[in-house]
């Protein structure tokens, strides 16, 4: 692993500065919207983005629910551990069918960084012939407080290869265990010297 000379305070500051405000929603895709547990419980956040349906993904948040969205809920823990890979094909499959009605989809889970980031990534590989690797920067672009779990990016690797046949992020060996390749310079500027 190389290391750059960028001091951690300056990549932090500069990571800062480019962040969401908290309960802002980050437009995806023309019908697609991440964002957090508040953003989601706002009727006003909803209705000013026309947005249809929410596809809560989270064992913590309770949705308030309005009349006129659909709601679907994926009850998966934000761990490495969890099995988020099961909902990759059906919470696309369902972006997607909102999309051919005209209807926009808020994806979201606690705070709109770990779960809710990896469905949408799933959505960008099956839908929109992403790579992972694409997947990852045009989200990141739109939304920079994304971050999956470890475990979650071991799943989208296995997916993308069902999708494609090859990948374009693997895991690799970090001093905090495995971590995405795309995440190398980070892990680096946090170490000690």
């Amino acid at each position: 692993m190389t290391c750059s000379l960028q001091s951690p305070q300056t990549f932090f500051l500069e990571k800062a500065v480019q962040q969401p405000t908290v309960h802002s929603l980050s437009q995806i895709t023309s019908s697609l919207y991440l964002g957090n547990g508040a953003a989601a419980n706002s009727r006003l956040m909803l209705s000013a983005h026309h947005i249809t349906t929410v596809v809560s993904v989270s064992m913590e948040v309770t949705d308030v629910f309005f009349e006129d969205i659909q709601y679907v809920h994926v009850p998966v823990a934000d761990a490495p551990t969890s099995r988020l890979y099961d909902f990759f094909d059906p919470i696309a499959d369902q972006i997607h069918s909102v999309e051919i009605r005209q209807g926009r989809t808020l994806l979201h889970c606690a705070s709109g960084v770990s779960r809710s980031a990896a469905l949408c990534l799933a959505y960008l590989m099956k839908y929109r012939s992403m790579s992972l690797l694409d997947a990852h920067t045009w989200t990141k672009s739109c939304r920079p407080i994304i971050r999956p779990n470890s475990g979650f990016w071991e799943q989208l690797i296995h997916y993308e290869f069902k999708l494609f046949s090859k990948n374009t992020v693997r895991m690799v060996d970090s001093p905090v265990g495995l971590i995405p390749d795309i995440y190398e310079k980070e892990v680096c500027l946090t170490m000690p010297m």
